[in-house]
């Protein structure tokens, strides 16, 4: 379980973080939302590995069987692994591409009248916020996945 784990959460890490840092960094002049929908599509892309890794689990290392509770744990771990990939790519981001992110986020959040939802934010918080959100969004697919690849 663990050379599965290693190997498709280094996969996803490593797509995860070359896609966030290439869209920021291309991305500078694009709007909140579109940088926020871009995220969102790297961070399911990247966990898409959970599913790959769950099934070559399956099929290659144990003849063909996988419970839930297993497919659940091979695919959190990916996905701590993809977490931490995208979280290094934010950091990077936010601490030295664009150091004033946080603070234009908050302007935008002003100027839409969306000043309740500010959270004061520094780098390295906002890295570990997205590990935790990719690592919660890689349950729910390791969840689905799951209970797609399980095997008795």
């Amino acid at each position: 379980m663990k050379q599965t784990v290693l190997k498709y959460g280094s996969y996803g890490a490593l797509v995860g973080f070359l896609i966030f840092v290439i869209h920021l960094a291309l991305g500078k002049d694009l709007d909140f939302g579109t940088l926020e929908i871009l995220g969102y599509l790297s961070i399911f892309v990247s966990l898409s590995f959970i599913y790959f890794g769950i099934k070559h689990y399956r099929d290659k290392v144990n003849n063909g069987t996988v419970y839930l509770g297993k497919a659940i744990l091979i695919g959190v771990l990916i996905s701590v692994l993809v977490g931490i990939g995208i979280g290094v790519a934010d950091y990077i981001y936010t601490q030295y591409i664009n150091p004033d992110f946080f603070e234009d986020y908050t302007q935008m959040l002003i100027k839409e009248g969306r000043g309740d939802e500010i959270i004061e934010m520094t780098s390295t918080m906002g890295a570990l916020f997205m590990v935790a959100l990719v690592t919660v969004i890689g349950f729910v697919i390791s969840l689905i996945s799951g209970l797609i690849l399980q095997r008795k």
